[in-house]
């Protein structure tokens, strides 16, 4: 097998992002970020007002899903790709803490995950992939070739949104990204559509106290037997 579909599962902040660029970058594959996706489509929603912390306005949104188009483009001084939507680079736009509290409720429309499921599944026909989300092993490539499932500790997972915010330069405190870290969780395991499960098959792997280095040594040892 000279190419293969890995997906990696998880919650917000659990460290799919970074295994998944590492173990990419390491076998020379495409890497897909979803989550900026659902992001990207989040803070399109922001944008027109279709979307804040009082409303949304589902069915407006839905009747404007063809004026979104998303692209991938690699960055090559930072060594990944970087989200356009419409052709502007919202890398940075869609990092903040404001669409952080708003994305899930995004990721809950069905025609939303229809459009952008499609998209995915589209990107990995030809494999050698490494593609991160909620619904990877489950719903977009359920026969792929490597399915991992990443957790951590809640308290973990705040900290490290919380270290990446701060150096983005946020004003945040740790309360209130524990708080959106497991509000996501809550909305992300109960929703209807494509809920966040571990498949089957899927590896899970707690990652509370493994280093970046233990990680990608332990992934990097599962890729190795499939190939």
């Amino acid at each position: 097998m000279s190419h293969i579909q890995i997906a990696v599962d998880g919650p917000a902040g659990a460290g799919k992002s970074t295994i998944a660029k590492l173990i990419a970058k390491e076998l020379n594959y495409i890497y897909v970020d979803t989550g900026a996706m659902y992001r990207a489509v989040t803070y399109f929603a922001m944008q027109h007002n279709f979307i804040s912390e009082t409303h949304l306005h589902t069915k407006e949104l839905i009747k404007n899903l063809s004026d979104i188009t998303l692209q991938f483009r690699f960055n090559e001084t930072l060594g990944f790709a970087e989200m356009y939507l419409n052709n502007e680079n919202i890398e940075q736009a869609i990092r903040t803490i404001e669409v952080s509290r708003l994305v899930s409720k995004i990721a809950e429309i069905s025609e939303v995950r229809a459009k952008l499921v499609e998209q995915q599944q589209q990107m990995g026909q030809n494999k050698g992939i490494v593609m991160d989300g909620r619904d990877i092993g489950t719903v977009v490539f359920p026969d792929a070739d490597l399915k991992l499932f990443m957790t951590a500790s809640p308290q973990t997972k705040a900290q490290r949104r919380f270290e990446e915010l701060i150096e983005k330069g946020q004003k945040v405190t740790f309360e209130e990204v524990l708080q959106n870290v497991q509000e996501r969780d809550y909305i992300d395991t109960h929703r209807e559509d494509s809920p966040l499960v571990k498949a089957d098959e899927a590896i899970e792997i707690d990652n509370s106290n493994l280093t970046k280095k233990e990680q990608f040594e332990l992934v990097m040892e599962l890729v190795k037997d499939i190939l």
